[in-house]
């Protein structure tokens, strides 16, 4: 069956890369598996080869693909992915995809980092990143009252939250965090009045950064992390 991409922002290359990504982590080419040949898949999206080639090449550097002469492109077991890829985490985390074991691995993530990067940002924070902190969270107020994006003001509050630990390492992941917060946040926001029960929680946190009371603020991170969990369960029914 063929597919259709649209002209937008997006380059063909990006959208073929997002439907073979989600194709792999959906299942539809499993471990093992060997991709259609370039023809079929030139004839499946209705492009040049050049741009199969080149979203191809995006999937083998993020260790999901591997080419072998003979044989062709074979998808690779999960364990060689690269899983801190923000794509691979969108992909797999999409919610016709997602299931209990990633659902519960990301969350256990979530409480390895947040409440440390929350304890050491009430450490460590300078006062234009408690200002920020403090601005973000008046813009998930705003949202909540204007029917605004509350999702993008609640990344933007936690990107704060893990820039201000004043770790590199923790820096480093912020891209791979963001994409596994998008991910909760989107679903758990459906849920109704989830944001506003939340907001609470969130002054809390930023009120104990502000202070400078890392216990508070480990506490607060993982009072929200709970209820996050707890949510997002409820959610996809899962126990």
């Amino acid at each position: 069956m063929n597919t259709t991409l649209y002209t937008s922002r997006r380059t063909f290359q990006e959208q073929v890369l997002d439907l073979l990504g989600q194709d792999i982590c959906s299942g539809r080419y499993t471990p093992g598996a060997v991709l259609p040949s370039e023809a079929e898949l030139c004839e499946r999206f209705g492009i040049s080869r050049i741009v199969i080639r080149e979203a191809i090449k995006s999937l083998v550097a993020k260790g999901m693909l591997v080419v072998r002469r003979k044989v062709g492109t074979t998808v690779l077991d999960p364990n060689h992915w690269n899983l801190f890829d923000p794509s691979i985490i969108a992909w797999r985390a999409h919610p016709s995809v997602l299931n209990q074991t990633l659902s519960r691995d990301l969350m256990e993530l979530r409480r390895i980092v947040e409440p440390a990067a929350a304890s050491l940002s009430a450490q460590r924070a300078s006062d234009d990143e408690r200002k920020a902190l403090r601005a973000a969270y008046l813009a998930m107020e705003r949202a909540i009252a204007e029917d605004g994006d509350y999702v993008a003001a609640d990344l933007a509050f936690h990107a704060v939250l893990l820039a201000a630990c004043g770790n590199q390492f923790v820096r480093q992941m912020q891209d791979a965090m963001s994409a596994i917060l998008r991910t909760s946040f989107e679903i758990v926001s459906q849920k109704a009045g989830g944001p506003a029960f939340s907001l609470p929680m969130h002054e809390a946190l930023c009120r104990a950064i502000e202070a400078g009371d890392a216990r508070a603020a480990e506490q607060a991170a993982l009072a929200l992390i709970d209820q996050a969990t707890n949510d997002l369960n409820a959610r996809l029914k899962f126990e």
